[in-house]
């Protein structure tokens, strides 16, 4: 998921966790493709680099935190041991209504797939509402050392994934790195991405007795550049 920031904040000022809610203009799913091969490599001691500076998508549509409104939930509940947040991290408000029952899929369709007229497969169906951290307490942090946020700039909340098996919101862990290939309904096998694979992300919410929302699709292919 991504989200924008709405008023922002001075240079120089935190953003309480309790109004950070204020200050999230609306959500949208976001997929910022990453080429796993360039971040092994660099990933130790630099982190995520080059690996994951070369291409964004995003859905067509933004919801509003009013819309989302009736849907949210609680905090995600750590499990026993887990540290406490720290305190400008930590909210009983956020822990009671922090959380949002987003229901997100990934799809994938193959250039075979699509010369076959075979339809996109479901590879992966989660919850935003099992993150580990909430969007207050994101954006929180990243405001806690006067990080001035402005207007319309986009956060991405990172891989959303689930305790299951089909739950995982990315390739590197539905394959276990590779170990565990994934088996087509076209009959190829996939590891990791390959020319001409097309990664299609749904999402909606539903229930409370609300409408429907959906967020659209967020769509790209794979293709050689030069």
């Amino acid at each position: 998921m991504g989200f924008f920031v709405g008023p922002g904040n001075p240079l120089g000022k935190c953003i309480p966790i309790d109004r950070a809610p204020e200050h999230i203009f609306g959500f949208c799913l976001l997929n910022d493709w990453s080429a796993r091969d360039i971040q092994t490599w660099e990933y130790q001691p630099l982190g995520p680099f080059l690996a994951k500076n070369f291409a964004t998508t995003i859905s067509p549509w933004v919801v509003t935190m009013e819309a989302l409104a009736p849907f949210h939930t609680s905090a995600f509940p750590r499990p026993a041991g887990d540290p406490v947040p720290l305190p400008h991290l930590f909210s009983s408000t956020d822990q009671t209504h922090g959380g949002l029952a987003i229901m997100l899929e990934v799809h994938l369709s193959t250039q075979q797939m699509r010369q076959s007229g075979m339809a996109p497969v479901r590879l992966s169906r989660s919850s935003f509402a099992d993150m580990y951290w909430t969007p207050a307490q994101m954006l929180a942090h990243h405001a806690s050392n006067g990080c001035n946020l402005r207007s319309g700039d986009l956060l991405g909340s990172g891989t959303v994934s689930g305790q299951a098996k089909d739950a995982r919101g990315c390739l590197l862990e539905l394959t276990r790195r590779g170990a565990e290939p994934l088996q087509l309904p076209s009959g190829e096998t996939r590891r990791f991405l390959l020319e001409g694979d097309e990664v299609i992300m749904r999402g909606y919410c539903e229930g409370n007795n609300s409408v429907r929302i959906g967020f659209g699709e967020c769509e790209g292919m794979v293709r050689s550049v030069g």
